[in-house]
């Protein structure tokens, strides 16, 4: 972790309707993917609360955040960074066949999962409700009612869920009482998280089997099986 300058070089509209920034920093500050960076304006000193940056795409001068991002900001801003932080997804080399599950506002944090498992000749679907944008070849896209009908095909998942969604997520893979998901999967928790882990404040927390854990700190990437849902 550490303390890093950046400005916002341009600002770019995705398929979904949500605006993007190109943030231009060192390629430490680069977040991997799940990780988060928090981003202040230093443009303006009433500024309290950072907002949380995700990885959506690399560049060759820094990388595109993914929405949401202020409706304030614009290119030339200067940006001050704290981080990379909490813990992103970690996608055993294994892997051939990805599913992805965006359950949030864009699938732009699960986009960077993509070009790995085609390096490897893999597949990857993504099942979600949400407008797509231009996507590789190699990605196929089904709406989330196809989910319960594929999930033996995956043999690994990458879920983006807002923490608001959380209790529904049973239900969106169609599980009954104690039944679980036979293959392994991590969820990126997505909330709000005000004190980036310094304050412990627990605005983010989230139920595990060994008690509340901070999405702040101890995620915002989860193994799946280790949370009660």
């Amino acid at each position: 972790m550490g303390y890093h300058h950046s400005r916002v070089v341009e600002i770019r509209l995705e398929a979904g309707g949500q605006w993007e920034a190109l943030i231009a920093c060192p390629v430490e500050a680069i977040p991997h993917v799940g990780q988060y960076l928090l981003a202040s304006n230093m443009d303006d000193p009433d500024e309290v609360i950072g907002v949380p940056l995700f990885l959506a795409e690399k560049s060759r001068h820094g990388f595109w955040s993914a929405p949401p991002i202020p409706a304030a900001w614009r290119p030339g801003m200067k940006l001050d960074l704290l981080g990379p932080l909490g813990h992103g997804f970690r996608v055993p080399r294994e892997v051939q066949r990805l599913g992805l599950i965006a359950l949030g506002e864009s699938i732009s944090r699960l986009m960077p999962l993509v070009d790995p498992i085609g390096k490897s000749h893999g597949g990857v679907t993504l099942f979600t409700d949400l407008t797509l944008p231009r996507m590789p070849a190699l990605l196929e896209a089904y709406p989330l009612a196809s989910l319960q009908d594929a999930l033996d095909w995956p043999d690994f998942l990458a879920i983006d869920l807002p923490l608001q969604r959380y209790t529904e997520l049973r239900n969106t893979f169609g599980l009954s009482g104690g039944n679980g998901l036979i293959c392994p999967a991590q969820v990126l928790v997505t909330t709000p998280m005000p004190c980036a882990g310094l304050g412990k404040c627990g605005a983010c927390a989230v139920a595990s089997r060994r008690g509340w854990k901070l999405a702040c700190e101890d995620g915002p990437v989860f193994d799946l099986h280790d949370l009660i849902w």
